[in-house]
């Protein structure tokens, strides 16, 4: 079993820090809000969102999918009473020239062997789409 660890520290009334190996992030822990940092549930959104991005990058070399990018879309819907995350949505585009069928397989790699994914799926409205990139004219 794999085991993770990071520790979060208040700076003061208006953000925080968490740090994880040599990198630390500004969390936005201000009760007005802090435009330069990411507040819990965005947090949230962005650990859904590099799930997804490591799970491609895992899966596409046992695959052979070939791609030239990937973009990430998640957008989460808060309800205040009990506080917590109602719905989350993404839509994961990526730029290739793989059958629909072989983007199928992706997208079902992704939802099925995503720890994060699998994690927030059972508590929440979670769903989404992975397409192709729409070539620009």
């Amino acid at each position: 079993m794999l085991e993770y660890h990071i520790t979060a520290t208040r700076l003061d009334a208006h953000g925080s820090v968490a740090r994880c190996k040599n990198v630390e992030i500004t969390l936005d822990t201000d009760l007005a809000g802090n435009p330069d940092a990411f507040n819990p549930a965005e947090l949230l959104l962005a650990a859904v969102a590099a799930c997804m991005l490591k799970g491609i990058e895992r899966v596409t070399p046992m695959l052979k999918f070939s791609l030239r990018g990937v973009e990430v879309r998640v957008d989460g819907v808060r309800q205040d009473s009990p506080p917590k995350m109602a719905a989350i949505t993404y839509e994961i585009v990526v730029d290739t020239d793989e059958t629909d069928r072989r983007l199928e397989l992706l997208h079902d790699n992704v939802k099925k062997y995503g720890t994060v994914f699998n994690t927030v799926a059972p508590g929440t409205a979670l769903s989404g789409v992975l397409r192709r990139k729409q070539v620009q004219a």
